[in-house]
């Protein structure tokens, strides 16, 4: 709990086996979490047997894909507070009190990989990767007259309970873009966000998106394609 307010972490797992049991007991270890809620996307053979040494709640999705995974962690989570984050082990959860920091003052709280000083050795975030998620970050800024951005990838975020919900009742992206269609529904409904510097660790496993360059390029045009049809549409929501 932060402040009085319920606190739930979602972690959307799909070849995150190796390292989900230790990632739930670090967001518990904080004392802050209420509940860690796992959405598992069809997630490889002996991950639910070790979310279940655990104290999370899993809820399988059958659905496959990311933006799916997060729209229904986003419908089961019922607390104040909804914080997103991986399984994988490249995120810090003591950082969580980056987030919840700046709850009470916007509607959504989104982490940055970039800062220099907070990416660990081996961490996968070398030039094309971290440019690239700048640059794209930079042409939302620009286009949009937005707030300070300087990471379109990162899915460290915290939400407040109605934020959430609308997010919920508005994604319709089911795959890896939905972290920037999540952006830019808050920008068409005038939603208030600001962007923190978190650690970002090296990945237990392998990446079934950013440990390819080809589809990590393909992922770019797509986030891209998503954020100017936003632009070219006006697209305001309430």
């Amino acid at each position: 709990m932060w402040h009085e307010k319920t606190v739930t972490v979602v972690l959307m797992t799909y070849a995150e086996k190796d390292s989900i049991r230790q990632v739930i007991d670090d967001f518990y270890a904080t004392g802050l979490v209420d509940e860690v809620l796992v959405i598992n996307n069809n997630a490889e053979p002996g991950t639910t047997e070790e979310v279940e040494r655990t104290d999370a709640r899993q809820v399988l999705e059958a659905k496959q894909g990311y933006g799916h995974a997060i729209r229904r962690g986003l419908h089961e989570a019922d607390s104040d507070l909804v914080v997103l984050a991986e399984p994988d082990g490249t995120f810090l959860a003591k950082d969580i009190v980056k987030l919840l920091a700046y709850s009470e003052e916007v509607d959504a709280v989104l982490g940055t990989r970039t800062t220099n000083e907070l990416i660990w050795e081996g961490a996968n975030m070398g030039a094309f990767l971290k440019w690239g998620n700048w640059a794209v970050a930079k042409i939302v800024e620009t286009i949009f007259n937005t707030s300070h951005l300087s990471d379109i990838g990162c899915t460290y975020r915290l939400l407040t309970r109605e934020t959430a919900a609308f997010l919920a009742g508005n994604m319709k992206v089911g795959s890896s873009h939905a972290g920037p269609e999540m952006l830019m529904l808050l920008l068409a409904s005038n939603r208030s966000f600001v962007e923190v510097p978190v650690n970002y660790l090296p990945r237990v496993g392998t990446s079934s998106v950013t440990g390819d360059y080809a589809v990590a390029f393909g992922l770019g045009l797509r986030m891209m394609r998503l954020i100017l049809g936003f632009r070219f549409r006006s697209r305001r929501i309430s």
